[in-house]
């Protein structure tokens, strides 16, 4: 992690260049407990027009709380398949039935044939998910390298609950998924700030950089933030 965090701190600078170099489709993976407000923050992505990107949406559908039905019934532009939805904003909502790789070998068809322009990738993991396995997607599929990269891992942090998710002792063997997707963030949201003062919050952030000192961490309430805040981070830069 330490390593993949320097890679993420020397990438910074010449960001731009990198991502102007790299024609494949950049991907965000978004992580954190339920309850933390992955969703709130991929129900703006669909829906906000002030970002003006292109952003297709992978949700897994074994979440326990998905974005919202009413929410996409109302934005809903059009069915173009099965498990591809496309917004009025212009964006694209997917679930994960199947295997993730098949959703996205899909979009890349779609790409591919002209029918489709994307400028970035959110996938949204289950709340007691590790994202390496989700991250290793995109090293191990040719097809999927081929179009696509990962930018990076952002996970976003209740404030009031996320100490006594650190806390929890698990069985010998057994990690704790929060440790891990503090550990694993490129960037870090720390949401439901109005739910905590200001002591919390300062003790908070010090156990975060505690287990993550190179993810930057962003305050955040009603998981508002700007989108450009949580794409095309480069956070998986080799270069």
């Amino acid at each position: 992690t330490a390593q993949h965090g320097t890679n993420m701190a020397s990438a910074e600078s010449d960001s731009g260049a990198g991502a102007a170099a790299d024609p494949r489709i950049p991907v965000t993976v978004i992580t954190g407990f339920l309850g933390s407000g992955k969703t709130t923050l991929l129900n703006y992505i669909l829906t906000s027009t002030k970002h003006e990107r292109k952003i297709a949406v992978i949700e897994n559908e074994f979440g326990e709380v998905g974005v919202d039905d009413a929410l996409l019934a109302a934005n809903t532009k059009e069915h173009v398949a099965e498990e591809i939805i496309e917004m009025m904003n212009g964006c694209i909502c997917c679930t994960v039935r199947a295997d993730l790789v098949t959703v996205l070998k899909r979009l890349a068809k779609r790409v591919i044939d002209g029918g489709l322009r994307l400028d970035a990738i959110v996938i949204e993991t289950t709340g007691m998910a590790d994202p390496a396995p989700v991250a290793q997607t995109f090293f191990v599929d040719p097809d999927v390298e081929a179009f696509a990269r990962l930018d990076g891992i952002v996970t976003l942090v209740d404030a009031k609950h996320i100490e006594a998710h650190l806390d929890d002792k698990k069985p010998d063997g057994v990690e704790n998924e929060a440790v891990e997707q503090v550990a694993f963030a490129d960037r870090i949201l720390l949401n439901k700030i109005d739910l905590a003062t200001e002591e919390e919050l300062a003790r908070v952030e010090g156990r975060l950089q505690a287990i993550n000192r190179f993810a930057p961490i962003r305050r955040c309430q009603r998981s508002e933030v700007d989108v450009d805040s949580v794409l095309n981070i480069r956070g998986f830069d080799l270069q």
